[in-house]
């Protein structure tokens, strides 16, 4: 089969960063589904592997986690799924990834494709709504609905991918006022058209243009980029008492700025659950399954910003660039081989 992947650790402008190779199909045994990958998407957590995660030697890493496609085998313990279910999911940390014909993943973090989405579409979703649904909701511990709930959440990094569908789903499944920060003009229209009720520019001083906006105290936050670079300005906005959450990997991170206000720190990794087979691993299928049927109905919709052409190596390298530029908004897909 096909596959993308790399030997070593190199920049991407590198000639090796990714190739193109061929790759041994892999059988599904135990709870493990085969998928024939229909497209994939690329997440900043792709970047990071690619370098800082060198292959052992002799070894070629297949990178990527978001893919949608149609199940082509199933293991013997499988119940969730059959030959030619389409699905979508974000495969586990710990094994080879989706940049490829054929990728195994456990059932129990699968979902079913929305029935109104492409496959390109789809394949936009997983990782990044699985990474907001648990900060949200799990991690912060909003409640769901529309009961009164007069907070703020303050999403730094709104146009990216995991704020392009936080913003959604906090705004249409919960009450909270959703602010979100974006540098640029057209990531500030990005985050206003996915439902922000205001958008602040990051690069400016945060607490005087939240202060102006005169919306409920910014009780939660999202931290989802260069926590490190907002962090005291953060401890200054958020409110007595309020919850922090992040997903990034800052350098340091000054827990005694928010130990005054008696915030609690909350850290995110949708990787955890197919990491460590936690009994609650499931609830990743069940999650995805909610997801689809929201877009079904209307209420959220894909992230998918720009399509850069067939999974290959030459096109994963540009979709690795733009994302390590910093300049990318919403999710960057590949389909087909």
């Amino acid at each position: 089969m096909k596959a993308v992947g790399y030997r070593q650790s190199l920049p991407i402008d590198d000639a090796n960063a990714l190739i193109d190779f061929d790759a041994t199909k892999p059988e599904p045994k135990g709870r493990d589904i085969s998928v024939a990958v229909k497209a994939i998407s690329v997440n900043p957590v792709d970047t990071k592997v690619r370098k800082r995660a060198a292959p052992p030697a002799g070894e070629i890493k297949i990178l990527g986690y978001d893919a949608a496609g149609v199940v082509d085998a199933v293991g013997p313990d499988v119940t969730l799924f059959k030959p030619g279910d389409e699905v979508y999911y974000a495969g586990s940390i710990q094994r080879q990834g989706t940049n490829a014909e054929y990728h195994l993943v456990d059932e129990r973090i699968v979902g079913r494709k929305p029935k109104i989405l492409s496959f390109a579409q789809a394949a936009a979703l997983p990782l990044t709504t699985i990474t907001a649904w648990e900060l949200l909701f799990d991690r912060l511990g909003v409640p769901p609905g529309k009961s009164f709930y007069p907070r703020s959440l303050l999403i730094v990094g709104g146009a990216g991918g995991v704020g392009s569908i936080l913003i959604q789903i906090a705004r249409r499944l919960t009450a909270l006022s959703v602010i979100a920060t974006a540098s640029r003009p057209e990531s500030q229209a990005w985050c206003r058209n996915l439902g922000a009720h205001a958008v602040i520019d990051h690069s400016k001083p945060m607490k005087e243009q939240i202060d102006a906006l005169k919306l409920p105290p910014v009780s939660l936050i999202a931290s989802l980029t260069q926590t490190d670079q907002h962090m005291k300005a953060l401890a200054d906005v958020i409110a007595p008492q309020g919850r922090f959450g992040l997903i990034d990997d800052p350098p340091g991170f000054d827990v005694s700025l928010f130990k005054g206000k008696a915030v609690s720190i909350h850290w995110e990794s949708m990787f955890t659950r197919s990491s460590f087979k936690t009994p609650d691993m499931i609830m990743q299928h069940h999650l995805l399954d909610d997801v689809a049927d929201l877009v079904d109905n209307g209420v959220i919709r894909t992230t998918l910003d720009q399509t850069f052409g067939t999974i290959n190596a030459a096109n994963l390298k540009r979709a690795h660039a733009l994302i390590e530029s910093g300049k990318s908004r919403g999710k960057i897909v590949l389909e087909g081989w």
